[in-house]
């Protein structure tokens, strides 16, 4: 299937900066200002929520900002949640660009979102962002949080790197007795950070949110040891057979013009080999990133709504 047309136009005009033709800093600055303006969209048709409150959670090295988003049918506390990760390779994004995202899949879901701001790198490396995931998810798993939030109706869930740490907490949980996720929502998930030149690919599944250059740059801002790629917390689909039993139930959205796409069915397929209840639904038209491209996207916002009601359902928040 043809790249969608809408998307195809709005990536020419922000085009991510070459790296080859910036410094170490520049690079780095350049491509957060590109991500921020290409994320950022001022949407009339938002729909409206009951509260949108900003805060601190625990991280693991210090505290950490959030955004809690409670919608009109959130229920009455305890209710169910979600703790969201935003994507941008562990480099780039925060609870800014994944704003209008995470409005539309709370009011979708019909459930409390909490968006988590983890450090990013090259100022904190491997495993910071994993750690800071890990710490705020037991901060608001807790029995006594002061959010509303059922811990036995929790989704973890998140985009391309969000993606991964979602994935990495269930497996974590699994492997240290924490509370395990009610579900697993993993948008377009970045489940190997090992190399994906590897691969075959058109010009277009490697020409905007990720490309070969992005994934090198991306993986080697955060990871500082090349034996470190396989470590399961970073690379999930890695990890050991042990590791995949018992995960929560899991919703994985796809991408047809991502080269993330074929690990990301190689993941649903370990995790179905291991009784984990999976399903997955995919975009063929659509690049990796495209949830946050709602300004210049109908498909993109129906695509989020689609996956807050399989959310929302899961958790029993909506019929």
């Amino acid at each position: 299937m043809a790249m969608d047309d809408t998307l195809r136009s709005f990536m020419d005009k922000f085009k991510i900066p070459d790296l080859s033709e910036m410094d170490w800093k520049g690079s780095t600055d350049g491509l957060r200002q590109s991500f921020y303006r290409a994320s950022r969209s001022v949407e009339r048709d938002l729909p409206d929520l009951a509260e949108i409150s900003n805060l601190i959670v625990d991280g693991a090295d210090g505290p950490l900002k959030a955004r809690l988003y409670v919608p009109f049918a959130a229920g009455v506390a305890p209710a169910p949640a979600i703790v969201f990760f935003h994507g941008g390779g562990f480099v780039l994004g925060d609870i800014d660009t994944h704003d209008v995202l995470c409005r539309r899949l709370a009011a979708s879901a019909r459930c409390r979102v909490l968006s988590v701001d983890y450090r990013l790198a090259p100022e904190h490396r491997f495993p910071a962002a994993h750690l800071d995931a890990l710490a705020a998810w037991e901060w608001a798993t807790q029995r006594n949080n002061i959010l509303g939030f059922d811990p036995d109706r929790i989704a973890v869930a998140g985009d391309s790197a969000g993606g991964n740490l979602s994935a990495f907490i269930a497996q974590e949980a699994g492997r240290s007795g924490a509370l395990m996720p009610a579900f697993q929502l993993l948008l377009y998930p970045l489940v190997q950070f090992v190399d994906i030149r590897a691969k075959r690919m058109s010009f277009q599944e490697g020409g905007f949110f990720i490309s070969p250059n992005l994934f090198d740059y991306f993986r080697d801002n955060y990871i500082e040891r090349e034996t470190d790629r396989m470590d399961p917390r970073v690379s999930p689909l890695f990890a050991s057979d042990d590791d995949f039993a018992g995960l929560a139930p899991t919703h994985l959205v796809l991408c047809g013009w991502d080269p993330l796409k074929d690990e990301g069915k190689a993941y649903a397929a370990k995790l179905a080999a291991h009784g984990v209840p999976v399903t997955i639904k995919e975009h063929p038209g659509m690049v990796h990133g495209f949830m946050n491209m709602t300004g210049v996207s109908v498909p993109a916002r129906k695509a989020i709504e689609e996956a807050g009601l399989v959310v929302g359902k899961a958790l029993g928040a909506r019929d």
